[in-house]
């Protein structure tokens, strides 16, 4: 039955050994308490119509899900990434050869790039103890991260604090780091990160331009400016429980960790929950899907706190969300394909930040509207925020473009950070300089 969805993804005739290999892994794995995806590929598929896109997305509506997709069928200008158990390889390429689907092998074996991660953060974990330092060119588990920032803010008590605004469904603290030089209640930047838990490199850039605002306050003339007239507010880890479960028990872990009386499946993504466009094009009522969006805007207790911080505050100017991969700078909307009433101005800021991201190290970004430049997507933190009078909002979508995905190697972080940064600085200046 190749070639057909639905019972017609079953096992061939060889399958059996390679699922037998794959169980011998994930118990090998739960012994040490990480899955193991030993011989699961990343695959990229080019559609090269709305037909193949519609073949495309009848594999994300499996029910159970077959594959896991690192970049959603969205247009076919765009490619696909999915990443496909080794369990299902075999009838995943037949089902993709059947219909025309041409493919390439991105990662090929994803277990080999997460052994490399743990080999690194192991040996970096070494190094910072015996040194009693923290690397910022490593990544790190929510425990290091937060006992960093306790460390941090006592280190730059002038000019940093730590606020609490909330707990998350399994009951941790989400914390944010405020960056301030003046008294209370001024205009504000609000910058999130890790709100979907695999994405790494965007909590070590968190990290790292934390300790930039720290370091280049008072020696660099903008962000001294900046920062003189309005606060910073900077939550690193946006899904503590996520980012917590990505270290212990699946490095893929995108959503957060909520159940529900009668789900069988945990988590929501956090950010299809919020209210502007709730339910909408690309967000998903299947509580298995990974763009679940919840039972109501602002069900997850992670975006509850968020919004009701941002609200509370009543000042914030520019919400700058971070994301990865794909190497993009975008703006609202999301859920909608009609432009803004600011498009204009916000296509010029997008244009300038890229390129001042660009001069850093020559890593080249597109720029848009959400629904225009990636795919339709409904119920985020972006339009949330804009449609809340919040007029610079803006998501990147860090490197790289699909070499390593989600698991950009730590020698990146770095390099990273410092482009994100210039850009993010471009973004702040502009709302400084225009008020409103």
């Amino acid at each position: 039955m190749q070639g057909t969805l639905g019972g017609g993804l079953g096992p061939g005739p060889s399958a059996v050994d390679g699922r037998t290999l794959l169980v011998c892994c994930f118990v090998l794995a739960s012994a040490l308490g990480q899955m193991n995806f030993t011989g699961d590929q990343v695959l990229r598929i080019l559609a090269k119509n709305e037909k193949q896109l519609s073949l495309l997305r009848d594999l994300e509506s499996l029910k159970p899900q077959k594959v896991d997709f690192w970049r959603g069928p969205a247009r076919p200008s765009l490619p696909v990434d999915l990443r496909v158990p080794f369990s299902e390889l075999k009838d995943i390429k037949s089902y993709l050869e059947s219909h025309g689907l041409v493919y390439s092998i991105m990662i090929k074996d994803i277990q080999v790039l997460l052994d490399e991660e743990r080999e690194t953060m192991a040996k970096s974990r070494r190094l910072e103890r015996s040194a009693s330092s923290f690397s910022y060119s490593s990544y790190h588990t929510l425990e290091e991260i937060y006992s960093w920032i306790d460390s941090f803010v006592t280190e730059n008590a002038d000019i940093v604090s730590k606020i609490w605004i909330g707990n998350s469904f399994e009951n941790r603290s989400i914390l944010v780091l405020k960056f301030s030089a003046g008294d209370s209640r001024r205009q504000a930047i609000w910058i999130d990160a890790g709100i979907h838990s695999r994405e790494w490199i965007t909590h070590a850039t968190g990290i790292w331009m934390a300790r930039q605002i720290v370091s280049e306050y008072g020696k660099d003339n903008i962000l001294t400016n900046i920062l003189n007239a309005m606060d910073i507010f900077l939550e690193i880890v946006s899904n503590p429980d996520g980012f917590a479960f990505t270290h212990s028990m699946n490095r893929l872990w995108r959503k957060n960790k909520s159940s529900r009386p009668g789900i069988s499946c945990i988590g929501v993504d956090l950010n299809r929950n919020w209210r502007s466009g709730f339910g909408g094009n690309g967000s998903n009522d299947n509580p298995c899907s990974e763009t679940y969006r919840g039972p109501y805007p602002h069900s997850e207790p992670e975006v509850a706190a968020t919004a009701d911080f941002i609200t509370a505050h009543g000042n914030v100017k520019a919400l700058i969300s971070i994301h990865s991969y794909s190497q993009m700078l975008m703006y609202p909307y999301g859920h909608s394909l009609e432009p803004v009433s600011d498009q204009e101005e916000l296509y010029n800021l997008a244009k300038s930040a890229v390129q001042a991201l660009y001069e850093v190290h020559g890593i080249k970004y597109t720029y848009g509207s959400i629904s225009t430049t990636l795919y339709v997507a409904s119920g985020i933190t972006l339009d949330w925020a804009y449609d809340n009078g919040i007029k610079y909002s803006f998501s990147f979508e860090l490197r790289d473009t699909g070499r390593y995905g989600f698991l950009l190697p730590a020698s990146q972080i770095i390099p990273t950070a410092q482009e994100t940064w210039m850009a993010l600085r471009t973004i702040m200046e502009h709302t400084l300089n225009h008020p409103y």
